[in-house]
């Protein structure tokens, strides 16, 4: 499914691709046809790239489902330094450039927590990237927990988008943003949760259970 939202974030992608596919198409007579067809592929693959598919969550309020596409790189016990200030226990997952980049609340709860910091731009897989790539740290809370949330950019990944802000209340499964082409985003749920997602598992965001609170 595709979402104006989701499709405007992408609004100067297309722009230079539609310019691009013009300007080939307009000379297509002293070059050939093929760097045309390139063009539409390339639009057509940015339009497939900016899918947002409608999902529904679980609705066991225990649940925390993965707040990004994409797969399980690894599940750590780490300090939390920006929201809870503790020790949590972190999923990653890293999402390629073919998985669906907007990211869903894991849990139902409110935003009390949203802040950008600047970084570097290592590849997603690095295991440094965590802790010095540029991200966007999200804190979502209700009466069970507080579950944090680190939007991660990559190699190629530049742009994190926010769509909600301080106060908001959200559904588990609802979008509060999105990655721009292949990145990581982290889970940070209470030691004491269980987490029942494992290295290796491929999840969907807003759908996968990847760890169920006391």
């Amino acid at each position: 499914m595709l979402r104006f939202q989701t499709l405007w974030e992408g609004r100067w992608i297309f722009a230079a691709l539609f310019v691009l596919t013009g300007a080939l198409w307009y000379f297509r007579r002293r070059i050939t046809l093929a760097p045309c067809l390139l063009g539409v592929g390339l639009i057509l693959f940015t339009v497939w790239f900016f899918r947002d598919p409608e999902r529904t969550a679980p609705a066991d309020p225990k649940a925390v489902v993965a707040a990004a596409d994409g797969v399980v790189a690894d599940i750590r016990e780490v300090d939390e330094p920006e929201v809870t200030h503790k020790k949590m226990k972190r999923v990653g997952i890293f999402l390629s450039v073919l998985n669906v980049h907007t990211n869903k609340a894991p849990v139902e709860g409110k935003v009390i927590y949203s802040k950008e910091a600047t970084g570097l731009y290592l590849d997603a897989r690095d295991p440094e990237a965590s802790g010095k790539n540029a991200c966007r740290t999200w804190g979502f809370q209700n009466d069970r927990a507080t579950v944090v949330v680190r939007q991660l950019t990559g190699l190629i990944a530049r742009r994190i988008v926010g769509w909600s802000q301080v106060g908001d209340t959200l559904k588990k499964g609802e979008r509060f943003g999105m990655i721009r082409f292949g990145s990581r985003t982290e889970i940070y749920v209470p030691l004491d949760a269980e987490v029942t997602a494992k290295v290796g598992d491929h999840v969907e965001g807003g759908v996968t259970v990847i760890a169920r609170l006391p």
